[in-house]
């Protein structure tokens, strides 16, 4: 049995090792990740980590997994920024609101697929200029869901959140284990 993990993000890599976790292999899918019509940011986030988990060539007895990680305010899906402009017009409707980050995760093991979506709350501070610029410039908004990353600069600017910290991250590591766990993955095993 291996472990493979369909993604690129360092942060999931890293979440995982707080486990005890090392992944077998690194195997990022390539799919569309374009909403569809009406689609609303739960149903999305959940969608794109089990087709990102059936895309990724694996083994029978292989543990795929995979998440995804979507920053929504109300309905509104706000994905990764194109670039600065984009990024500082999500952050400008971000600031001063409380919004949404959903992290749906999808673990495979042949043909069965154990899901889960963890929602958590967060409200980002009003940015001044001198922020914003100075969080652009930075580059740490870029391949971030909603232009930010809670682990970085951009925790200066989260007074509150309720919910999932690991989840916000893109790796809520209880429901991860959880999923492992019932795939058959040994999480727990002692050394």
């Amino acid at each position: 049995m291996r472990l493979i993990l369909g993604s690129a993000s360092p942060r999931r890599k890293e979440l995982l090792a707080g486990l005890g976790i090392v992944p077998d292999a690194i195997l990022p899918p390539d799919i569309d990740e374009t909403p569809h019509k009406g689609e609303l940011p739960r149903p999305y986030a959940a969608r794109l980590a089990r087709e990102k988990a059936l895309a990724v060539t694996a083994g029978d007895d292989d543990i795929v997994l995979c998440a995804d990680t979507t920053v929504a305010l109300g309905r509104r899906i706000l994905g990764k920024p194109d670039n600065a402009g984009q990024a500082a017009e999500f952050l400008t409707m971000l600031g001063g609101r409380r919004h949404q980050v959903f992290t749906a995760i999808a673990v495979r093991r042949g043909a069965q697929i154990w899901e889960r979506v963890s929602e958590s709350d967060v409200k980002m501070k009003r940015l001044s200029d001198l922020e914003l610029n100075a969080y652009l410039a930075g580059g740490d908004w870029q391949g971030k869901a909603g232009a930010y990353g809670i682990q970085g600069a951009a925790g200066a600017f989260i007074p509150w959140i309720s919910g999932s910290f690991t989840g916000i991250m893109g790796l809520p590591v209880a429901e991860t284990a959880a999923l492992l766990a019932a795939a058959g993955y040994p999480v727990w095993r002692q050394s």
